[in-house]
């Protein structure tokens, strides 16, 4: 019987492990930290061995195959003993396609990979496709394997998913945008996150497709040095394309194969260029997947977002509290800023991943009337925007944050959480920061 170990035991590790007992593998689990109670559940469950709070390594170093949680980087002194020892290291992604033959809609990029997501489960289920969603949100890929009786997976990808698959391919690639992010985990080399995020298209073939932001000079410099094997149908709102998505008159038009689709982008629930362009990516999928056209115009104008990216929370003496937590790079706060129609105090900070906020200041300038810190380091944000902020005040809690920017907003303004940074210093994860955001406006 084959040895899986697996490093990690939060939704992706406890999916492959649901996944490995189902195909026949001894099972071990292991988390150096401690597992929550709903995961410990399942593995007692299924009576899948499991330890936290410690790496036993004499129940590691005898695997056949490891699967290491996303979140564990390729430099962690075990997973350096692993490999030394020849033990194959992979992803859960890579994990679970070995035994799946059900096509993917694999979606990643810096910025809008959940929203493109989200989008296109919503468009697929309006089109009465049996579709699965997952990934990087939701459930793991590997569980949803384990439970399969979907026609397609929608699939949200991160580079830390990527960089762990040798042979896993989605029929359906998408690539929105490549920003600097993570650069932590990438030896502060933007070359290596670009690399981590073409790995999605790496083994396409010619019956694949890969639809890419064509607007985005990192990726189209990228693609004219490293061919790729899929068809490509780029989308644009600069240039008017043979093949693919782009922008006419405000509308989008789509042509795949001499075939043409139309609407309005006034008929998109979603506001803002990024996600005109959200919309392209997404229409491109529901085209392929020959979805009727009236379906594709009015799941497109019915679709609600997703909570923690603009999400509108509160109107309080008309002044609109606005929760973007899941801003968690420079790229993501951009557009979340230049979407602001009206004065903003904003609130941001967290761990730094390495972020420049040059791009930023223009906005800033234009639109920021206050900036409240959020984060246990501020400096770097203190010399990036003290000179161009009237003020600049530092807080230690979401409740202090929210009733700051209470005070310094006036009726008509907007208060804008779009962090920039990961929130692991003060939170669990951005969703956590996103709550935490909603019920201190509530109870203001």
């Amino acid at each position: 019987m084959e040895r899986l170990v697996i490093l990690g035991g939060g939704e992706s590790g406890v999916g492959t492990a649901i996944l490995g007992k189902e195909k026949g593998y001894e099972v071990f689990l292991s988390d150096k930290g401690r597992i929550k109670d709903k995961y410990r559940d399942v593995l007692t469950k299924l009576e899948i061995n499991w330890e936290d709070e410690k790496h036993s390594e004499e129940k590691i170093l005898n695997a056949n195959v490891v699967m290491k949680s996303p979140g564990i980087p390729d430099t962690a002194a075990l997973v350096v003993k692993l490999r030394k020892n020849d033990i194959p290291v992979i992803s859960e992604i890579e994990f679970a396609s070995w035994f799946s033959e059900t096509p993917v809609i694999g979606i990643t990029g810096s910025n809008g990979k959940t929203t493109v997501t989200n989008l296109i489960q919503h468009l697929l289920k309006s089109g009465e496709v049996n579709s699965g969603m997952g990934g990087n949100i939701g459930n793991s890929y590997a569980k949803m394997v384990a439970e399969d009786e979907n026609d397609w997976f929608v699939l949200e990808l991160s580079s830390f998913q990527l960089d762990g698959i040798q042979d896993f391919k989605p029929h359906i690639a998408i690539l929105t945008n490549i920003t600097p992010d993570h650069l932590d985990r990438y030896d502060y080399k933007f070359e290596n996150y670009k690399e981590s995020k073409f790995r999605i298209t790496k083994n396409q073939t010619a019956e694949d497709y890969f639809i890419y932001d064509a607007d985005d000079r990192v990726i189209t410099e990228w693609l004219e040095k490293n061919p790729v094997k899929a068809q490509k149908l780029p989308f644009s709102m600069e240039q008017k394309l043979e093949n693919g998505a782009y922008l006419e008159d405000k509308n989008i038009v789509i042509k795949i194969n001499n075939t043409e689709f139309t609407m309005s982008t006034s008929d998109i629930s979603l506001q803002g260029k990024h996600n005109t362009k959200n919309a392209m990516a997404a229409a491109t999928v529901s085209q392929l997947l020959r979805i009727r056209k009236q379906t594709i115009r009015e799941s497109m104008a019915n679709f609600q977002g997703v909570e923690h990216r603009l999400e509108k929370v509160l109107k309080i003496n008309n002044v609109m509290y606005i929760n973007d937590s899941k801003a968690t790079n420079v790229n993501a706060t951009y557009y979340a800023l230049e979407s602001m129609e009206s004065e903003t105090v904003w609130i941001l900070g967290g761990v730094d991943k390495g972020n420049v906020y040059d791009d930023l200041l223009p906005l800033v300038n234009e639109k920021v009337k206050a900036i409240i810190c959020l984060g246990v380091d501020n400096d770097k944000i203190k010399r990036a925007f003290g000179n161009i902020v009237e003020n600049l005040v530092e807080t230690g809690s979401m409740d202090e944050a929210v009733k700051m920017a209470y005070r310094l907003a006036d009726k008509g303004d907007n208060v804008l959480l779009s962090p920039a940074c990961a929130s692991f210093d003060l939170f669990e994860n951005y969703e956590d920061r996103g709550r935490q955001f909603k019920n201190a406006v509530r109870n203001l």
